[in-house]
């Protein structure tokens, strides 16, 4: 009932032209073990300032509960990009609230490097700025990459082709 559910919701928001169109699918969650384990196999790094993982704790960088897609689509931004990866916000309390915000595993927050901010702006379409005036990109897949100036604030409403 709640993967029928979420699929009427993504629906009816799709139609009213609030997202872009993109596959519905169940949400697969990951524990942060399992989350770090590829990104490490994929040559992904991770940071944060309180050097920890603690979901609860907004000084730490945690992959507890974040979706699969989310996992495999910072993958296929590493693999298609060539470019160094890091993330510097995952799932941990202290993000915006709302349905595709970072606790319910839909977004990361990656540091701003040239590569991959090269690769961004001259791979995705260029879309109307954020609410909050930060700069948007959309990949061919559908998701957004949002520039809040020091870091990149991504959602991943699909893993990108992986």
């Amino acid at each position: 009932m709640k993967v029928v559910l979420r699929l009427f919701v993504a629906a009816a928001v799709v139609v009213a032209g609030l997202l872009p169109t993109v596959e519905a699918s169940a949400v697969t969650k990951m524990t942060h073990a399992q989350a770090a384990a590829i990104f490490s196999a994929a040559g992904i790094t991770w940071s944060s300032s309180g050097n920890c993982s603690d979901w609860n704790n907004s000084t730490c960088t945690s992959f507890t509960n974040i979706n699969d897609t989310t996992v495999y689509g910072v993958r296929t931004l590493k693999q298609s990009s060539g470019c160094a990866v890091n993330i510097t916000g995952g799932t941990e309390t202290g993000h915006a609230s709302g349905t595709y915000s970072h606790r319910n595993g839909y977004k990361v927050d990656i540091s701003v490097y040239t590569c991959v901010s090269n690769y961004i702006r001259g791979t995705f379409t260029r879309i109307a700025d954020r609410g909050d005036g930060a700069q948007q990109w959309r990949s061919g897949a559908g998701n957004i990459y949002a520039n809040e100036g020091n870091h990149w604030d991504i959602t991943y409403y699909n893993c990108g082709g992986c």
